[in-house]
């Protein structure tokens, strides 16, 4: 896997950078992974609802055509986008969901942060008053508060096209989360956003894209 390193991009531009070389990859092409930030940025999944933007407020919506609802991107995430020919992986979809979400939740342990999973709804979620907490989380949800102390720290929305992967996830260490405010997060309404800084986590964009980078090819490389 080749890991790119992109710094601050315009989201667009990528999203159709990553569509061109996915559409003009080889069968034997090596995969690669991209690393980047983007300006404030909201994007909506195909299945988004325009009734989940609340207040833009000025920030760009963009539609895009990976899976999920609207997200936000800003300076200050992580976002990493695999280009990875699953079909030489030997894993399906689900188990590249389950992948990524193990590389985020390994890469907040290199943090003292336990990352957790909420069924049926991808991404990771963390307890912020408890963020190093190892308790598993139990009991069915509440079905009028589902995300009840939990804070969501990283999102996910993938595209697969002729068995190859493009979007992916966003990690999010230290930012403004102001216009998180602005939307239902992942359509969930109320749903806390959170990011490393305010679990107490004091870290850069480098080190952070870097562990994230390592746990992500290390989880989408064939043996």
């Amino acid at each position: 896997m080749i890991v790119k390193t992109l710094g601050r991009v315009d989201y667009a531009a990528t999203v159709q950078a990553m569509q061109a070389f996915t559409a003009e990859r080889s069968a034997d092409a090596p995969d690669e992974l991209w690393l980047c930030e983007h300006p404030p940025t909201y994007t909506q999944g195909i299945a988004g609802k325009a009734d989940h933007v609340l207040d833009a407020g000025g920030i760009p919506v963009v539609q895009t055509n990976r899976g999920g609802q609207v997200t936000y991107h800003g300076p200050g995430q992580v976002v990493a986008y695999p280009l990875v020919n699953l079909q030489r992986l030997g894993c399906f979809v689900r188990e590249y969901v389950y992948r990524l979400e193990t590389a985020v939740i390994q890469t907040l342990d290199g943090y003292g942060v336990t990352g957790h999973r909420v069924a049926g709804a991808p991404g990771i979620y963390v307890r912020p008053q408890e963020p190093g907490s190892h308790a598993a989380l139990t009991g069915p949800a509440d079905p009028l508060d589902p995300f009840r102390g939990l804070g969501k720290v990283a999102a996910l929305g993938i595209k697969v096209s002729r068995h190859c992967t493009y979007h992916g996830l966003a990690l999010n260490v230290a930012m403004d989360l102001a216009p998180f405010h602005g939307i239902n997060p992942c359509g969930y309404a109320g749903l806390e956003t959170v990011d490393l800084a305010t679990l107490g986590v004091s870290t850069d964009w480098p080190t952070a894209a870097q562990r994230l980078g390592e746990r992500l090819a290390a989880h989408l490389t064939s043996a």
